[in-house]
């Protein structure tokens, strides 16, 4: 008697990695380097250099590897972001999709870390990580939202996982570690632990100014969000909502005000 396995599903893999330079005042690309399902497009316009990571796979399954490294060399500013939101779709047992990202800010340098939403889908298993290194001088504005199903749609996630880890170091010294891990039931586990919401965020600034806009970013938050200044220079917000949209009615004021600057087009649309 033969035993007849099913054939295993063709996996994604992307690798992007970008480096910005400053030529003439102007922030521009040193290097670049894509692979894979992974892709950097740099629209026109804005303040320094703007680019937008696409995922030709079309989101993230049990199996999928994607990894992408970016700096900001001395004086250079320099925005990430997505085409649009990521999608975790549901795995394989026992099968986990990994997205590794790196950053490293320079001297008198700036990056903004400002993806769109990462929407979980039933079944789905996802393994993020994030590793930020700053020079003393440097700026840095972080933030990453996630959807726990889309409410629309009546989705609920009874069956799914999602672990991330954010370290952040500055001159060497680690300065912000946050983990985050929820399996399983997860609506049920929001519903005895966070009020039942559906959609939260978690933004970081680092910058010698951060102590003067924790009073201004707390009045843009809803009541179930909050903002702690952890140093003189390290700001971190926590948002909660019942649903993505209600997320962005406090998210994009917030990011306006701490970037001090228009948001990427690509969040407009």
């Amino acid at each position: 008697m033969h035993t007849i396995t099913a054939p295993s599903q063709p996996r994604a893999r992307g690798e992007a990695q970008v480096t910005a330079k400053s030529r003439d005042g102007t922030s521009v690309i040193a290097t670049l380097r894509q692979a894979g399902s992974s892709k950097l497009v740099f629209p026109r316009g804005g303040a320094g250099l703007q680019a937008v990571l696409v995922n030709t796979a079309g989101g993230v399954t049990g199996g999928d590897r994607f990894a992408l490294s970016a700096t900001a060399r001395p004086g250079t500013q320099l925005t990430l972001t997505t085409q649009a939101a990521e999608r975790a779709y549901g795995a394989q047992p026992g099968e986990t999709g990994r997205i590794s990202n790196r950053l490293s800010v320079d001297e008198n340098a700036q990056l903004n870390w400002l993806p769109q939403e990462t929407i979980l889908f039933e079944n789905s298993s996802v393994r993020r990580d994030m590793k930020v290194d700053l020079h003393d001088t440097a700026r840095f504005l972080f933030a990453e939202s996630l959807v726990l199903g889309r409410v629309a749609m009546g989705e609920t996630l009874h069956n799914a996982h999602f672990h991330d880890q954010v370290e952040i170091r500055r001159g060497g010294t680690l300065v912000f570690a946050d983990a985050l891990a929820l399996c399983g039931d997860i609506s049920a586990h929001m519903a005895r632990c966070a009020g039942g919401a559906g959609a939260f965020a978690s933004v970081i600034l680092a910058a010698p100014h951060a102590e003067s806009l924790l009073a201004p970013v707390r009045a843009c938050l809803n009541p179930t969000s909050g903002a702690s200044l952890l140093a003189p220079d390290l700001l971190h917000l926590r948002l909660l909502a019942p649903d993505g949209f209600g997320l962005r009615q406090s998210l994009l004021p917030a990011l306006r005000l701490l970037s001090q600057g228009p948001l990427p087009r690509t969040w407009m649309i």
